[in-house]
This record gives C-alpha cells, structure tokens and sequence, in this order.
C-alpha cells in the first residue's frame, strides 16, 4: 500500500480507503500471509488480486492474447487467475475459505494455502506443460514449522494429473 501511495503521491489512507472499496465490491481481492506472533521471519504484506483477469489485462495493458501469453506479466496473469478461481468456487457453495500465501525472509514462498480444520493443503501455482517436483520442494518448509500438512498441488497447464511426489499431484488449470 505504501508503494502504491508513493508512486501515486497520494495518501497511505487514500489507498486503503480505495483498496477497502474495491476489496468490498468484489474486484479486487487481498491474500493475506500465512504467520504466526512467535516468529518474526514472516513479511506481513497481502497480496493482490483483481477478481477479473480481463480487467486486470485491460488496466495493465496486456490486451491480446499473443501479448499475455508472452508477455512478463502471463505468470502474475495465470496466478490471479487460478487464486481467483478457487476463491470463486468455495464463494459459490456457500464456504468461506481459509486462504493465506507463505514467504519468509529467504524469499521461500508457497502461492496459496488452504487451510481446513488445522490441515495445510500447499498450492503452488506455475504457467508450465512440464511440470517436475522441484517446483514444490518449498513445501517442506511447511513440515518445518511443525505443521500439519496434506495432498498439496502444482496447478499448472498439463493436460492431465501427473504424480509427482508421495504427497503431492500436478493438476491441470482446467480441473480447478
């Protein structure tokens, strides 16, 4: 938000009090981090999504489908859409979901946790066909915190599920 209030030479309070009304109406929505008090290596900043990828292209400037998919943005692009879409249809059958991101001050961040009754379901999210295990190795920080953790998942553009661990399968975007 500070960012956002220095490159717009507006006021911290502005931008909270616009981020609230888009946050209220449905456009945009804020992940929050995933910490605890005792530890400090937690950075505590949400991040944003807008709820509509083709206004987020649109408001960008990513306006054909040749420029998303080669463009610097297509990965931002591909997790908005994918947080969004799992956000959409917990909405849609009446839940309300425990969704946070993890990243520490290593810089090792997992993009979506699900958290359900204590459980951690890790979700990381890639704009790849090739999908392979060192893309959720960051997972295992979440056994190092001592928490108890389930299936997690690689969405990304494969065509089918693909095992790639005991604890973990890479999903299709389209199954989601």
């Amino acid at each position: 938000m500070s960012d956002i209030a220095n490159s717009l030479d507006i006021s911290l309070n502005t931008v909270k009090s616009w981020l609230s009304v888009l946050q209220t109406s449905g456009v945009i929505y804020l992940l929050q981090p995933y910490y605890e008090n005792v530890t400090k290596r937690i950075i505590k900043r949400p991040k944003l999504y807008f709820t509509d990828t083709g206004l987020c292209s649109y408001l960008t400037g990513w306006n054909t489908p040749e420029t998303l998919s080669s463009g610097a943005m297509n990965g931002a692009i591909f997790e908005t859409f994918v947080v969004t879409e799992i956000l959409k249809s917990y909405k849609h059958n009446g839940l309300n979901p425990s969704f946070y991101y993890y990243r520490d001050t290593n810089k090792v961040e997992i993009d979506l946790l699900i958290v359900e009754n204590g459980v951690f379901y890790p979700v990381e999210i890639k704009r790849t066909a090739s999908p392979n295990k060192e893309m959720i190795k960051k997972f295992a920080v979440l056994d190092a915190l001592g928490k108890k953790t389930a299936y997690g998942s690689l969405i990304c553009m494969t065509d089918r599920v693909l095992p790639l661990t005991h604890t973990a399968n890479a999903i299709s975007v389209w199954d989601i």
